[in-house]
């Protein structure tokens, strides 16, 4: 064994601790980021990666505030502990940091590039975000103006209609603003702008839009015109004062009007002029008045018309116009079927041919047998067609045959199944045979004279059955 004297005992000793101490420091100084080292902005010199990350994290945490700017230099603000927010680190990115650092001979100072920047990962409690978004004033205060476009002024009496100019006010989308700040909150960001974000409700027309101009003075002809509905030689004037307590505004470059006003009147004026389903009076044949009813008649189509009435009034301009109708009659007036008909007389059984108002045709009939319940029902009606050679037929059995097959040479229906035509099976008629041997509800004539009604009738006739 080696003998050393007593100071170089001594000088191995040092030796062997400074040795030690020295891979202690080394060890120590590769475990923590070298001086002036800085991730997005922040010191994070002599610590360790736990420690630098805490570091970075806790700063943010801290320091986290969203800015919103508003209109008319107004901000609110959001603070990150208000939210939960929390920034995290992507796994390893500080590691590598330090590892890249220790690669490099840990040099530092400033040409050594130790600045670094990473995409923070941000975490935040989103009810609680939500919570303070509608709470926002923006989106629930009190001092909120309405964005609104321009438009023309409602409806005054003695006053003409003007335009109202637009209101450039602080209205905003909510949805858009949850959004754009939903975004900038999970991005980091530190302000978010709303008009710039397009959150503002936006004006699309102005006072000076050419089109508003034109509405407006086509709105203020309304205060001037009238509407005359013709109903035969009678009239009914829809005066300005009413066009004008329809109108609303506008919208679209259109008249709007109050459709359940404007329908309103329709079915008041249906009311004064339809007359079909209603009782009307009528002279018989042998002079005797009696009384009528059916779907025959005058009906206006309401819903035709509520469409027809507001597009009139869009023009601007006075004018006559006849109403749409659901069912119309020969004439306006206490003969509606005018002079031109075929009528049932119920009662004495018996068909007249009315032309031009002169009887030209008349014969004895059959009509539904009354003590089988087979009655013809009394109504005013309209001939639906005429065929030559018919089969009539009743109701079908379980074997596939009918109740009856009746042969007809002529086939005049004006009421569903039921109609005029010749029944060569019968050797007399009128009456009293429908009482008990009547047809199933059909209008029997004699075959000799059936031919003649036959080529006098056409389809869309009157026919009118009566007691």
């Amino acid at each position: 064994m080696k003998s050393y004297g007593k100071y170089g005992r001594i000088r191995w000793l040092v030796a062997l601790l400074a040795a030690g101490s020295l891979s202690l420091t080394v060890y120590a100084e590769e475990n923590t980021f070298v001086q002036g080292t800085t991730v997005n902005g922040l010191g994070i010199s002599g610590m360790t990666v736990e420690e630098a990350s805490a570091h970075i994290g806790n700063f943010y945490s801290k320091e986290y505030k969203l800015t919103i700017k508003e209109r008319n230099n107004m901000t609110e603000t959001i603070q990150g502990k208000d939210i939960g927010f929390t920034i995290g680190l992507p796994e390893d990115s500080l590691a590598e940091i330090l590892e890249k650092e220790n690669a490099a001979g840990r040099a530092f100072g400033p040409d050594a590039g130790n600045s670094y920047r990473i995409q923070l990962q941000n975490t935040f409690d989103s009810e609680a975000l939500e919570s303070r978004i509608q709470g926002l004033t923006c989106i629930s205060g009190s001092s909120i103006v309405i964005t609104e476009d321009a438009h023309v002024s409602e409806y005054e009496e003695g006053k003409p209609f003007t335009i109202v100019p637009e209101v450039k006010g602080n209205h905003v989308d909510p949805e858009k603003v949850a959004q754009a700040v939903r975004d900038a909150v999970a991005a980091g960001d530190r302000e978010v702008d709303l008009e710039a974000a397009g959150c503002y409700y936006p004006i699309k027309v102005t006072a000076g839009d050419e089109n508003l101009k034109n509405l407006c003075d086509t709105m203020n002809r309304c205060r001037e015109m009238e509407i005359t509905y013709t109903f035969g030689e009678n009239q009914e004037v829809v005066e300005a004062s009413t066009i004008c307590s329809w109108l609303t505004g506008t919208a679209d470059g259109e008249i709007q009007l109050d459709r359940e006003k404007v329908a309103a009147y329709v079915a008041e004026l249906a009311g004064r002029h339809d007359t079909a389903g209603t009782v009307r009076s009528f002279r018989a044949a042998d002079g005797r008045e009696t009384s009528v009813s059916g779907a025959y008649g005058w009906k206006i189509d309401q819903a035709a018309e509520l469409e027809a009435l507001i597009a009139a009034v869009r023009t601007g301009q006075s004018q006559s116009r006849e109403p749409q109708y659901a069912s119309a009659a020969a004439l306006h007036g206490e003969l509606e079927w005018g002079q031109t008909y075929v009528e049932v007389d119920l009662t004495n059984q018996h068909v007249y041919m009315v032309k031009d108002g002169a009887i030209v045709w008349d014969a004895p009939c059959v009509t539904g047998n009354e003590s089988k319940g087979h009655n013809t029902p009394a109504g005013i009606y309209t001939l639906a067609y005429k065929q030559r050679d018919r089969v009539l037929r009743g109701a079908k059995r379980a074997d596939g045959s009918y109740e009856y097959e009746s042969p007809v040479s002529y086939w005049m229906p004006f009421n569903g199944g039921i109609g005029l035509h010749d029944a060569n099976w019968r050797g007399s008629f009128g009456g009293t045979i429908y009482k008990t041997n009547g047809s199933h509800g059909c209008v029997n004539l004699p075959p000799q004279k059936t031919a003649a009604l036959y080529e006098l009738v056409y389809q869309g006739i009157p026919v009118i059955c009566y007691h």
